[in-house]
């Protein structure tokens, strides 16, 4: 061997060494990222998991929320009914009243003539029941 073979050896192996602590530096971080790299996919693919429950519970929502909707549709269609039947009821309680009221303030005045002239007929015949209950509350309202 030559005198300028060594050097160039020496170099070689040097750089051969630097080589070999790079390739291993080089496979072990290869190794992180693989590991890494399944961990990523590990987590994608819970989060792709995570998406369709997300989304199924969304359509169970959705399908509970028109259930819901229509029932209460249902239960206002059927309040507004109510609603029509009791304002009719009430107007027709109301004319009654007032039908009833003028009866009695109309009834009124021949009631204390009866009672002036006849006090011992206070009781008189009557007819039908609606008559009776129509002198029972002339009789209560004085």
């Amino acid at each position: 061997m030559t005198g300028m073979e060594w050097p160039l050896e020496i170099a070689l192996v040097v750089l051969l060494v630097a080589t070999l602590c790079q390739a291993i530096r080089l496979e072990r971080a290869l190794g992180v990222l693989k590991r890494d790299r399944a961990s990523l996919e590990a987590l994608v693919a819970g989060f792709n998991a995570s998406t369709h429950q997300a989304e199924s519970g969304i359509q169970r929502l959705r399908a509970a929320a028109d259930g819901a909707g229509r029932q209460i549709e249902s239960q206002l269609a059927k309040s507004v009914s109510l609603k029509d039947d009791l304002s009719f009821l009430t107007e027709r309680g109301d004319r009654l009243a007032d039908r009833l009221d003028a009866l009695v303030r109309s009834a009124r005045p021949l009631a204390q003539e009866r009672s002036a002239t006849a006090p011992e007929a206070r009781s008189p015949k009557v007819g039908g029941q609606a008559e009776r209950d129509l002198l029972q509350a002339l009789r209560m309202a004085r």
